[in-house]
């Protein structure tokens, strides 16, 4: 019988393996209670490096484009939050919306404290009818999405692709299912994806855009224990370029 196993590669030629849902869930959960690094950690890695994507593919006159950040209240949400953050205290015109900010989890309640204390302005989704963002991030659902979005996450999906900005995904354009690439609703239009630790299943060149991957620390012996041959492709940065092959067995 045939299947296909889907990797991608960076400019370097490393190959990538992508990982599903499960598989990522199990390396957050070894990272958290066995290995390191502590979700805090991996949060500050990913919004960092969310930060830094965003400058650099705002191109010249960044400072002076408005970016809005799209947050869910999960940990996806959190990891746009630090990188709103990042923004803020690099000179970015950047704006904060959250979906629900009063039922924030405990890490990326701290984000939100974070961001305050950076002097970022933060708004209610009622309140981005009065944007008019240049880049958005989309950092509203991350990979643990099952089934359609709804309510306030599927109204900020529609508000964004209604705009004329780039948006920049942090995982997985946020309605679109991070094993099978499948959508059931709504969902985002990226024009980059930046995914962490490793590519997702899902992840399809039509849906997500230019493609990046960035380094959240997670340590080989976390992969390893999953049953992944790890090849660093972190060798010139934090964040690199993928594309995609399919290979058949």
């Amino acid at each position: 019988m045939r299947r296909k196993l889907k990797y991608f590669f960076t400019d370097d030629k490393i190959k990538v393996e992508a990982i599903s849902r499960e598989q990522m869930i199990e390396v957050d959960r070894i990272a958290m209670e066995e290995t390191g690094p502590n979700l805090w950690q991996m949060m500050e890695n990913a919004g960092r490096n969310l930060s830094q994507l965003t400058i650099q593919l705002a191109g010249t006159g960044w400072r002076d484009k408005e970016i809005v950040v799209l947050s869910g209240k999960g940990n996806n949400g959190g990891g746009g939050i630090c990188a709103a953050r990042h923004l803020a205290n690099h000179g970015a015109n950047v704006k904060l919306v959250l979906a629900d900010e009063n039922n924030l989890g405990d890490v990326p309640a701290f984000q939100k404290k974070n961001y305050q204390n950076a002097g970022g302005k933060t708004f209610s989704f009622d309140e981005a009818a009065n944007l008019k963002p240049d880049i958005i991030l989309d950092a509203i659902i991350g990979y643990n999405l099952s089934g359609a979005p709804g309510g306030i996450m599927a109204d900020m999906i529609k508000w964004a692709n209604l705009t004329d900005a780039k948006i920049i995904s942090l995982d997985i354009p946020s309605g679109i299912d991070s094993n099978t690439g499948e959508t059931q609703g709504v969902y985002i239009n990226a024009f980059a994806t930046m995914t962490l630790a490793l590519p997702k299943t899902g992840l399809l060149y039509d849906k997500n855009g230019l493609l990046y991957l960035a380094d959240i620390g997670i340590p080989n012996k976390v992969y390893s224990k999953i049953g992944i041959n790890y090849t660093s492709p972190f060798s010139t940065g934090y964040i690199v370029n993928l594309t995609v092959k399919n290979f058949a067995f």
